[in-house]
């Protein structure tokens, strides 16, 4: 079992809704009194795409998010906006001939789209790591949202690509790439060197994170709970600036801003 099927179905309860690819689980919940719908990405052995079969983010899994979030959308228009609840644990997008050809930078646009017009459209938007956060398969499923909370484990990791393919590219060793990550923050994997550049709202430590117990459960949904009443009316990003480690992301806006 995948850490995101577990977190979902450990979070929301409840029966996981039809009409989505198997590797797309949508389940209707609460979260601090307010409906909450929780969505993740998870394996599916029997994914007619061979490279989406591990839990990567393919072309049904782009265009299922897409779905599922436009259904909300949809849904709620004109009523009070649920809140989203992104559980991430996608080790990358889904790297294949077929998956070029038959469009999958379209897929993953449309799910970021849907993600992005909900958060404009006033529903409060978190995203959970409880997995792996890499490359084109987070920018489609969790990044989005308002807030970024992680579960503080060796196994939550955030990249934009693996560290044998990195390590390719930057023409080094595995072993001199992780050299290099222990002084440069944006290139190191752990959740740790991630939560310097200030993009994460909270880190969560659970004591088992393959396995939660109930007092686990509980402790994290507290945590999104209190994100939910962070974000407010909110719909922007900007709770994101301000780490001394992305000093140069403000400057570049602040000179941006006074040229245009």
């Amino acid at each position: 079992m995948s850490r995101g099927l577990e977190w979902i179905r450990a979070l929301a309860g409840g029966h996981e809704a039809a009409g989505y690819p198997a590797s797309i689980k949508v389940i209707d919940g609460e979260l601090g009194n307010r409906p909450a719908r929780f969505v993740a990405v998870v394996p599916d052995a029997s994914n007619p795409f061979p490279r989406a079969r591990n839990g990567e983010v393919g072309l049904l899994e782009g265009w299922g998010l897409a779905k599922a979030i436009d259904d909300t959308i949809e849904a709620d228009a004109g009523g009070t906006p649920r809140v989203l609840v992104a559980v991430v644990d996608v080790p990358s997008q889904a790297y294949g001939r077929r998956e070029e050809a038959l469009g999958i930078h379209q897929a993953l646009a449309g799910a970021v789209d849907a993600y992005a017009r909900a958060r404009l459209a006033g529903h409060p938007l978190i995203a959970l790591l409880v997995g792996k956060a890499m490359s084109g398969a987070f920018l489609a499923h969790g990044y989005q949202a308002q807030r970024l909370i992680a579960l503080d484990d060796d196994g939550v990791m955030v990249h934009a690509m693996g560290k044998a393919a990195a390590a390719r590219i930057t023409l080094r060793s595995v072993e001199e790439l992780e050299a290099l990550a222990a002084t440069v923050p944006p290139m190191a994997y752990d959740i740790a060197s991630y939560a310097s550049l200030g993009l994460l709202w909270e880190r969560v430590k659970v004591d088992d994170i393959e396995r939660p117990a109930a007092t686990e459960i509980a402790k994290v949904t507290e945590v999104l709970s209190r994100a939910v009443d962070d974000i407010g009316s909110s719909t922007d990003l900007r709770g994101r600036l301000g780490a001394p480690n992305r000093a140069l992301s403000s400057k570049v806006r602040a000179l941006l801003r006074a040229q245009w």
